[in-house]
């Protein structure tokens, strides 16, 4: 029997992806509302009720009153919004964080989707911490340079325009008041006491991340190198298939955002010598950042091969 499965706010660039990945497996039914009804409450409820797993890809507003919709307590539901990524009660779902959280997720009935900042910040951040080798007070601080993409149809076409403000062909720093919506679960699932300081960049490309923290290794529990840091970070993530660490050394020129462009993969980098670290995570914003890790959170919560439909 075919899991069934309902994509609410179908037409969004998440949404549309999440149905690029999945729209062909054999193994799924896919539950599809009427383009004209797509906003109508009753309708909606009707399909979010029936489904064996449903997708939010809405603004946060919409996700929290299209859970409220649900009274099918068989409803397995993954939100692609902000609206539950801190709440106690949904789990995160970065399955890469330890083997319980990818338990978590693969017996969870409430999936919050990383935002695609958080999972390269908490990728980098999360395991050095964890170690013992970043303190949880450390004033971490971040850049992350995004492609357009993550901004939504409205972002894509003023970037894609024939008008387009001359301003766009250079990179846009944003999030200017330190309070970006993913600091909170940043924050919580890095397992740092403080808020890191984040600065996200949009650039002129359409989709690929690079988010990196940099560090002073006079500050970290036993003075590592940079080459320490790698080897440690490459024995943390040394089981996962997405996730992977760039042998010490293989980069020492120049870093691209969009490598992993089009993958679900997320590499990372370490440069740096033994008294400062850059750390640098590589992925599609629009893959492991968003669709693609909703798709494999999917594929943990089904029992399956987290890899069908993303390579």
């Amino acid at each position: 029997m075919k899991t069934t499965v309902y994509i609410d706010g179908q037409s969004g660039t998440t949404g549309l992806q999440i149905y690029e990945r999945i729209g062909a497996r054999e193994d799924l039914e896919l539950l599809r509302i009427d383009e004209d009804k797509r906003h109508d409450l009753e309708e909606r409820k009707k399909f979010l009720n029936a489904a064996d797993i449903v997708f939010l890809c809405l603004p946060d507003d919409g996700a929290r009153e299209a859970v409220s919709l649900i009274d099918n307590p068989n409803v397995r539901v993954i939100d692609a919004s902000t609206a539950h990524r801190t709440d106690p009660d949904w789990v995160y779902g970065y399955p890469e964080l330890s083997k319980e959280q990818r338990e978590a997720i693969r017996h969870g009935k409430r999936i919050a989707n990383p935002g695609c900042h958080a999972t390269g910040l908490i990728s980098v951040t999360a395991p050095l911490v964890s170690m013992g080798i970043l303190p949880k007070d450390y004033p971490v601080t971040c850049y992350s340079l995004t492609g357009y993409s993550g901004g939504g149809k409205k972002m894509i076409a003023e970037y894609e325009g024939e008008d387009k403000a001359n301003a766009l062909f250079s990179p846009g720093i944003y999030g200017l008041n330190l309070k970006h919506k993913h600091v909170p679960e940043m924050t919580k699932y890095t397992g740092l006491s403080h808020a890191p300081v984040f600065m996200p960049v949009v650039d002129d490309y359409y989709k690929g991340m690079a988010t990196t923290i940099m560090l002073q290794n006079r500050l970290l529990s036993g003075t590592p190198t940079a080459e320490e840091i790698c080897k440690r970070l490459e024995e943390y993530y040394a089981s996962e298939h997405f996730v992977s660490v760039v042998p010490f050394g293989t980069n020492e020129s120049k870093i691209y955002a969009n490598t992993n462009a089009g993958t679900n993969k997320l590499s990372i980098i370490v440069c740096g010598h033994e008294e400062q670290t850059t750390v640098t995570a590589l992925f599609d914003n629009l893959g492991k950042g968003a669709s693609g890790a909703a798709v494999q959170n999917m594929n943990i919560m089904l029992g399956l091969d987290e890899t069908i439909g993303l390579e």
